[in-house]
């Protein structure tokens, strides 16, 4: 298989973000339909942590000498869990300062509105902006998120088929392919119903961020065969996807439909799950 072939392989994986952007256009839903979309949307990302999480402290456990027989090393356990737990924090504890950062900016930004005509400014403001409105924001956040796992999705493809395991690669293929279809949809959801109808242009950007790392991925990972860089991304996704769990819980608390909430994170963990036991079922 060439270079070309595998890339577009993780521009397929990637792609299929896209089929669940839609749901950000949705007109005037209801609060408890509103309220059903978040905490799905939660829900799978709550699957993707544990996912994230679990592929991440695997090597890390193998490294231990109790637990890796005459294979395990202190200082190659102490590097990685380094990685992982300082991957953890920046993909974490970035995230707030970036948010905090955000609403601080978007406060202080000038609002020249005079009466009479509209002004240019004015206008600018009724535009769908990445960052201007909370549920934007939000989204753009969980689309950083995403973008960063599917980074490491796009080092998997590409590490599995430069190393001659194409069945796995295609393996692979098929179940980002799916759960990518399904974090489309996690992107848009905080957007359905809000203030502004988020246009296509601001729904392709999003999938761009949260689909285009695994092409990325993808491509570096052909080249660079690295565990501690693979582990990093792991990590750094991993607490980014927390970050955003905690934000979505948060709206769906607001939102007083507590019985959806947690309805919708059960939907959305069963759909991750799903996805995750037919990508088992394909490499079988």
């Amino acid at each position: 298989m060439s270079s070309t072939q595998i890339v577009l392989l993780g521009i397929l994986a990637g792609g299929t973000i896209f089929l669940g952007l839609p749901i950000g256009r949705l007109r005037n839903p209801s609060v408890g339909l509103r309220a059903l979309l978040n905490s799905v949307a939660a829900g799978v990302l709550v699957f993707l942590f544990w996912d994230v999480l679990t592929h991440a402290v695997e090597p890390v456990e193998a490294t231990l000498p109790v637990a890796g027989g005459t294979g395990g090393s202190w200082a190659r356990f102490a590097l990685l869990f380094a990685v992982l737990v300082g991957g953890l924090a920046v993909g974490l504890l970035s995230l707030v300062g970036y948010e905090q950062w955000m609403s601080a900016r978007v406060r202080r930004t000038p609002r020249p509105y005079g009466p009479g005509a509209m002004s240019s400014a004015e206008v600018a403001a009724r535009r769908p902006s990445l960052t201007r409105e909370p549920a934007a924001r939000l989204a753009l956040l969980i689309a950083v998120g995403i973008g960063l796992h599917n980074f490491s999705e796009g080092l998997a493809i590409g590490q599995s088929a430069v190393q001659g395991e194409l069945s796995l690669a295609l393996v692979l293929v098929v179940g980002f392919a799916l759960h990518n279809a399904t974090e489309g949809f996690g992107i848009t959801a905080p957007l359905a119903g809000g203030e502004r109808l988020p246009g296509w242009g601001q729904l392709a950007v999003l999938g761009v961020i949260g689909g285009g790392p695994t092409a990325l991925g993808t491509v570096l990972g052909q080249v660079v065969t690295n565990d501690v860089l693979y582990l990093g991304f792991l990590a750094l996704a991993a607490g980014s996807i927390l970050y955003v769990v905690v934000q979505l819980v948060g709206v769906g608390l607001k939102m007083g439909r507590r019985a959806t909430l947690y309805t919708g994170l059960l939907l959305g963990l069963l759909a991750g799950l799903a996805t995750d036991l037919v990508l088992v079922a394909v490499g079988g």
